[in-house]
């Protein structure tokens, strides 16, 4: 596939490293020199630079024949995004993607607009975060969550501490325990988190310390599991939000949206404060003062909150003051990081769950280069994989037999399955029908093939 990047930024440059990977043929424009070096010395693309709206440099990047322009440009004003891709589709490009930053326009009235225009897709980043934020609230017992076909399957993510009473068991022992709890529980475990690597777990696959299970259940499958585990679901009712970037004001009116109403900001900067103080609904508590100190958060009683959400846009910052809330008691914190090498590091330091923008966006992006039978594709964190949820088409590879003899490729194993109004766990025994949906987990590179067993 031919892909031209519009911008060589975090986001960009990101993507093409992601996308190359793939072996599709990705050129990338700048005209930043300094971004351009730095991209061109740590990826196998092809760079070019030039102002990204112009129409000599989107010819010469190759666009008349591109199958997909991605628009991205690291620029405080994102409108040259939305000229770039519509000169691009113009040009000859079969679809276009760009990256705004006004949430207004993705009201659906202008979708439909844009749409109309000839662009393919808008994407806001950190309304992407924002959202996969607020839904993680509502898994208060796990490291992260996603739901399928509005709940009816979810994926929930464990961390094995080292109480857990799963460290002397495999695969097959957990599931004969479960059992005995609720013996109509179902679930799956797809995956296993180990010192930075991903594995597909078998039966006889064994628990460490500090794993991460990856699960796939039906609703009613969840409540045992947390027995089990020695989780608890809570309710989450206080929230404080530890900077006031724009994740965090998108975060603070999406809770009061939803009825939480005791909410706080603490911020440094007291212009900021005072223009939150204005944008934000008198549910918004706002306070001013250095989030790295910790007799502040404490005198701020941040030991009084559920949940403790770290948004400053240092990412060291983030870290630290989550792990310092988990220490005095918080039950859920959640940091913004965006240097993906500190990823890991910040949660073997406690932090529950980690949020990366670039990681969020590549998989929106990255479902547009694959087939058309796939519904969404999302990253989740911990891990070198993607979840995909499928559409099986009709006389697809994956409806000629039953799981265990389709050959479905060894890095990626189906979790559940969505038939009319029911979900259900997959097993060897089951056969996929046409126009089921699908739950995949699999590693990148492995991603391509899966894609085959749809079409």
């Amino acid at each position: 596939m031919k892909i031209v990047i519009e911008g060589a930024g975090q986001v960009g440059s990101h993507l093409a490293k992601m996308l190359s990977m793939d072996a599709n043929d990705i050129s990338v424009i700048d005209h930043d020199p300094v971004r351009i070096r730095t991209l061109s010395a740590s990826a196998d693309v092809t760079t070019l630079m030039g102002p990204p709206s112009s129409i000599q440099t989107l010819k010469d990047a190759g666009c008349a024949n591109a199958d997909l322009f991605i628009a991205v440009n690291p620029g405080k004003d994102q409108s040259v995004n939305i000229v770039s891709a519509l000169l691009a589709k113009r040009i000859g490009t079969k679809r276009v993607i760009a990256r705004i930053d006004y949430e207004s326009y993705l009201a659906p009235e202008n979708k439909l607009l844009f749409k109309d225009m000839g662009l393919d897709m808008l994407f806001f980043p950190e309304k992407s975060a924002s959202d996969e934020i607020v839904d993680m609230l509502r898994h208060t017992g796990t490291a992260d969550s996603m739901d399928f076909a509005r709940g009816k399957l979810q994926l929930t993510v464990f961390k094995l501490d080292d109480d857990s009473p799963l460290l002397d068991m495999n695969v097959a022992e957990f599931a004969a325990k479960i059992k005995e709890i609720q013996a109509d529980a179902d679930f799956r475990i797809v995956a296993i988190s180990r010192n930075g690597k991903t594995l597909i777990p078998s039966f006889d696959t064994p628990f460490k310390y500090h794993d991460y299970l990856y699960i796939i259940s039906r609703r009613d499958g969840l409540p045992p599991l947390l027995k089990f585990l020695g989780k608890d679901q809570i309710v989450v009712r206080r929230v404080m939000i530890l900077g006031g970037s724009e994740i965090g004001e998108m975060v603070a009116e999406k809770l009061v949206g939803q009825g939480i109403d005791d909410i706080k900001i603490v911020d440094i900067n007291p212009q900021r404060c005072r223009q939150l103080s204005e944008d934000l609904p008198d549910e918004v508590e706002i306070a001013c003062g250095d989030i790295r100190n910790s007799d502040f958060l404490q005198e701020q009683d941040i030991k009084g909150y559920q949940a403790v959400l770290a948004f400053s846009g240092n990412d060291e910052v983030n870290i630290l003051s989550c792990v310092v809330a988990k220490r005095l008691g918080v039950p859920r914190v959640i940091a913004q990081v965006e240097n993906l090498e500190y990823m890991r590091l910040a949660e073997e330091m406690g932090v529950d769950t980690v949020i990366n923008k670039k990681l969020i966006t590549a998989s929106r992006i990255f479902k547009f280069t694959i087939s058309d039978k796939v519904r969404s594709v999302r990253y989740v964190s911990g891990t070198d994989a993607e979840v995909l949820e499928y559409t099986a088409a009709p006389g697809s590879r994956i409806t000629k037999d039953m799981l265990k003899d389709v050959d479905f490729p060894r890095n990626a194993i189906i979790g559940g399955v969505i038939r009319g109004g029911d979900g259900f766990i997959a097993v060897g025994q089951t056969r996929i029908e046409a126009y089921d949906r699908v739950a995949v987990f699999a590693l990148r590179d492995a991603v391509k093939e899966v894609d085959k067993f749809f079409r």
